[in-house]
């Protein structure tokens, strides 16, 4: 009898780690000018910041639901999605002046959103599953005694902290 299988992520050492989801809703599906540039982007965007493993970005997940496509991003801070928000020489700006432009040609064509959340507890755990999620971003471990539970995982989700 095959055994279930159990796992969950590998601690951290980081002091945070920021969860940012973005997406888009194409509010006029026929307008495939002004929402097909912004689709687009993003898979352009990933690409650039898995090139560079400085980035910050530690995985990404990318879903589709009845509201549109969303992109759930896992940051290492909230320093690096800053940086690399604001970064002239990446993807971002360019991509971001390029919808605005279109936003104010087709206004109501498309729309998007993000939302940030700076993350100081968390706990996973997947259940035969391949590493996804937060596990695929910090790594994954089988689920043991000292991870067994809820309680358990989230106290677990810190390495010791670093002497100062």
């Amino acid at each position: 009898m095959a055994q279930y299988d159990r796992t969950t992520n590998e601690p951290t050492d980081d002091d945070e780690i920021v969860v940012f989801l973005i997406g888009m809703r194409l509010n006029r599906p026929w307008r495939v000018d002004a929402w097909w540039p912004v689709f687009t982007a993003m898979p352009r965007m990933l690409a650039e910041l898995e090139r560079d493993p400085g980035s910050g970005l530690l995985g990404h997940r990318l879903t589709v639901g009845a509201g549109g496509p969303l992109v759930v991003q896992y940051w290492r801070d909230r320093d690096s999605l800053y940086a690399y928000a604001n970064d002239t020489t990446a993807l971002h700006r360019p991509a971001w002046a390029e919808f605005n432009r279109r936003a104010r040609a087709v206004p109501g064509a498309v729309g998007i959103w993000h939302e940030t959340f700076v993350v100081r507890e968390f706990e996973t755990i997947y259940g035969d599953m391949p590493p996804s999620g937060l596990a695929r971003a910090l790594g994954v471990r089988p689920v043991d005694a000292g991870s067994e539970g809820g309680n358990r995982r989230l106290a677990a989700s810190r390495r010791a902290p670093r002497p100062a």
